[in-house]
C-alpha cells in the first residue's frame, strides 16, 4: 500500500466527514480510548522518549507524565481493565507517593491528583500523606508575590520561582487546584479549598479576558498581536484552564457560592470555544486565528471536547447547542489516532502557539485524549 505523505495527512486529519459526528455507541468510543492508552503505556515501557532532542524522558513526578495520570484516573474508573489501575498505584508507589520537588510550583503538585484517586481507590491514607504534608507546608508559609510572569531560578522556594509561586499561567489551573479541592473532599478539612478559592479566582481575575471569555497564558501576551492584530490565545494554555474548571467543579459541593461561579465562567468559556471551533473540528493553536489552513492540534482540542462533554452530561451545558460541537472534536481527534494507537498532532511541550505534525505527539496530549474520550463515551 502507498504510504501518505505528508499533505496527505494533513488533508486527512482536516477533513470534515460529516459521518463521525454522529453518536458512536459508548464501547466504540472506549476501545479506542483504550487502545490510545495501551500505545503510551507500552512505549513507556519501552523507553520511547517523544521528545526527539535527546533531552532525558519525562519525569515522573512532573507535569507531563502527571497530565496522561489524570486521563488515565478517568479511564480507570470506567474500564473493566484493571492494568490502569494497577499503573495508577504502581506509579505512585514507585514515586514513594511524593511530588516533584519544587513544592510551590503548581507542575510539581500535578501528580499529586493521581495519587488522591490511588488513596480512594486501594492504595489508602498513605497516597495522600505527601500531598497533605506539602500542602500544609504552603499554607504556613504563602507565596503573595505579584503575578506578572516572571521567570524562576535555581531553587525550590517561592523565593526562586518568582510569580510561579502562585498560579500566575493558565497551565497551573490544571496542575494545582483539583488536588486542593480534592484533598479537602477527603479529609472535610476546608482550609485546602479556601485557599485554592483565594488563589485561582486571584488568578483569574488577572489572566481572564473579558471581553473574549478565554484566559491568557500569562501576562507576557496582555499586549501581545500576531500578524492580523489578533490577540493571542494559545490554545494548550486555554484548554488547561477549561478542563481545570470541569475537574474543579466536580470537587466542590453543590450549593458552594463559588462553585455558582464557577459553572458561569465555564459556560462563558463554552459559549466562546463553540463559536471559534474550526469546521475541521479542531480548534486552531492560535485560537482566534482560526481560518482553514491552520494546523491540526489535538491536545487542545481534547481539552476542549472533554470540557464540553462533561458540561454537557453535568447539565451545565445544552445538549442541543453543544453536543454537536464536542462530537466534532472528537472526530477530529480520532482522525489523528495512528493506525497503532500513538496520538499524533500534539504540539510539543511551549507556553505559545507553535508548529505541529501528524507525527508529534506527547504524554500530556494523550491524556488530553484520555479525559475527551471518556467524557464522550458518556454523552
Amino acid at each position: 500500500m502507498p504510504q501518505e505523505n505528508g499533505a496527505q495527512k494533513r488533508a486527512t486529519a482536516t477533513a470534515e466527514p460529516v459521518r463521525e459526528y454522529q453518536r458512536l455507541r459508548s464501547p466504540e468510543v472506549m476501545k479506542v480510548v483504550e487502545r490510545v492508552a495501551d500505545y503510551q503505556i507500552t512505549a513507556m515501557a519501552a523507553g520511547l522518549n517523544p521528545i526527539k532532542t535527546g533531552e532525558g524522558y519525562p519525569n515522573p513526578k512532573g507535569w507531563v507524565q502527571a497530565a496522561l495520570f489524570i486521563g488515565l484516573t478517568e479511564l480507570a474508573d470506567r474500564s473493566a481493565n484493571l492494568r490502569y489501575k494497577q499503573l495508577i498505584l504502581q506509579r505512585g508507589e514507585a514515586n514513594q507517593w511524593k511530588l516533584a520537588a519544587r513544592k510551590y510550583f503548581a507542575d510539581d503538585q500535578a501528580i499529586g491528583q493521581s495519587y488522591l484517586w490511588a488513596s480512594r481507590n486501594g492504595a489508602g491514607e498513605v497516597a495522600a500523606s505527601e500531598v497533605k504534608a506539602e500542602f500544609d507546608a504552603i499554607l504556613s508559609k504563602p507565596s503573595t508575590v505579584a503575578l506578572e510572569f516572571t521567570g524562576h531560578r535555581e531553587g525550590t522556594g517561592f523565593e526562586a520561582l518568582g510569580c510561579q509561586s502562585r498560579w500566575c499561567w493558565s497551565d497551573a489551573l490544571f496542575m494545582a487546584p483539583p488536588a486542593w479541592f480534592e484533598l479537602s473532599r477527603q479529609t472535610g478539612d476546608p482550609k485546602y479549598a479556601e485557599f485554592a478559592k483565594k488563589e485561582f479566582w486571584a488568578a483569574t481575575e488577572y489572566l481572564f479576558d473579558n471581553s473574549e471569555n478565554l484566559y491568557f497564558r500569562d501576562s507576557r501576551f496582555f499586549e501581545r498581536r500576531d500578524a492580523a492584530g489578533r490577540k493571542v490565545f494559545w490554545s494548550r494554555g486555554v484548554g488547561w484552564a477549561f478542563a481545570g474548571l470541569a475537574r474543579m467543579i466536580d470537587r466542590l459541593p453543590e450549593g458552594d457560592a463559588d462553585r455558582a461561579r464557577m459553572i458561569v465562567l465555564f459556560q462563558r468559556m463554552a459559549g466562546k470555544l463553540k463559536a471559534i471551533q474550526k469546521s475541521d473540528g479542531y480548534w486552531a493553536p492560535s485560537l482566534l486565528a482560526n481560518g482553514p489552513n491552520t494546523p491540526a492540534e489535538s491536545s487542545g482540542t481534547g481539552f476542549y471536547t472533554y470540557g464540553l462533554a462533561w458540561g454537557i452530561s453535568r447539565g451545565f451545558l445544552d445538549r442541543g447547542t453543544y453536543e454537536a460541537s464536542a462530537r466534532k472534536g472528537w472526530a477530529a481527534l480520532l482522525r489523528a489516532v495512528h493506525p497503532d494507537g500513538k496520538l499524533g498532532y500534539v504540539q510539543p511541550v511551549s507556553d505559545r502557539p507553535d508548529e505541529v505534525s501528524y507525527d508529534d505527539t506527547q504524554l500530556y496530549g494523550v491524556g488530553a485524549f484520555l479525559l475527551a474520550g471518556t467524557a464522550i463515551a458518556e454523552l
